[in-house]
């Protein structure tokens, strides 16, 4: 079986823990712990009658990409760049964000999500969508809204 390194970027507190836990345990938890460092975990997942084994790679918050230490971003097949829907500040800068693991991290595949989707009004996540072009999924770790599609997406990226 072919495992593959995914690691989870973004800010403080917009659900990369949230996101991960729903994927490999199916839970959710309104408790706040904060990640320090990074947390491993992994799932399997069947593509194309093919199993992968994904290290989902859990770092800790930061406000530029730059600051997470080296070593964690080593080796990384995929990356899930993870902004808070519902706080602006955590996707403003998300083209330099993406351009910086573009740049060093040549032809890794990198999936841009929109998180906490379940706290947008109803009716508007369709505008939504379009007005974060920039975004490629739309997910809610809380409600488990495309969460399963977004690995399984990264996942058939890696193949």
């Amino acid at each position: 079986m072919v495992s593959k390194k995914i690691v989870i970027v973004g800010h403080f507190g917009v659900g990369k823990t949230s996101l991960i836990r729903r994927f490999v345990e199916d839970i959710f938890s309104e408790d706040y712990k904060v990640t320090i460092g990074v947390h491993i975990l992994k799932k399997t997942v069947e593509i194309n009658d093919k199993e992968i084994n994904l290290i989902l790679w859990d770092t800790e918050g930061t406000d530029d990409i730059e600051e997470i230490r080296k070593a964690y971003l080593l080796g990384t097949h995929g990356f899930i760049f993870v902004c808070d829907l519902s706080r602006p500040i955590t996707y403003k800068n998300i083209e330099s964000q993406i351009d910086y693991l573009k740049t060093n991290f040549n032809n890794v595949p990198i999936l841009s999500i929109g998180n906490k989707s379940d706290l947008l009004p109803k009716g508007s996540i369709s505008g939504k969508k379009e007005e974060m072009s920039f975004l490629d999924m739309l997910v809610s770790a809380k409600e488990g809204n495309n969460v399963q599609r977004l690995f399984e997406k990264m996942a058939k990226m890696l193949f």
